[in-house]
C-alpha cells in the first residue's frame, strides 16, 4: 500500500513515466523529483500514516526503493512492528 501511494503521487503530480518508476537503480534525482516533490510526497505519506519524518533533503540520492523502505521502517516503528493499510492508519489518526 505504501509503494502504491508514492507509485500514485509520483504519476500524478510529475512527468515520471510508470517504466521509469520500475528502474530500481534510479535516484529520487535522477527520477526528476525536485526538493519540492520529495517534500510533497513525504508530506502525503505522513497524512495518511500520521508521521513525522526528519531531514527531508536525504531522500533526494536515495532510490525510490530505498525510500519505500525507510518510510516502511518509520511507519513500522510507530506501530508496533506493523504497516497499517491506509484505512486503518487514517482511522487511527482521526
Amino acid at each position: 500500500m505504501l509503494r502504491q501511494l508514492i507509485d500514485n503521487f509520483l504519476l500524478e503530480r510529475t512527468e515520471i513515466s510508470r517504466e521509469k518508476l520500475a528502474d530500481p537503480s534510479l535516484k529520487m534525482v535522477d527520477l526528476g523529483v525536485d526538493s519540492l516533490g520529495i517534500v510533497e510526497m513525504l508530506f502525503e505519506v505522513e497524512d495518511e500514516y500520521g508521521i513525522h519524518v526528519e531531514d527531508v533533503m536525504k531522500f533526494q540520492n536515495m532510490t525510490l526503493n530505498e525510500v519505500v523502505l525507510y518510510m516502511e521502517q518509520i511507519i513500522r516503528d510507530k506501530n508496533g512492528g506493523q504497516l497499517p493499510d491506509l484505512t486503518m492508519a487514517a482511522k487511527s489518526s482521526n
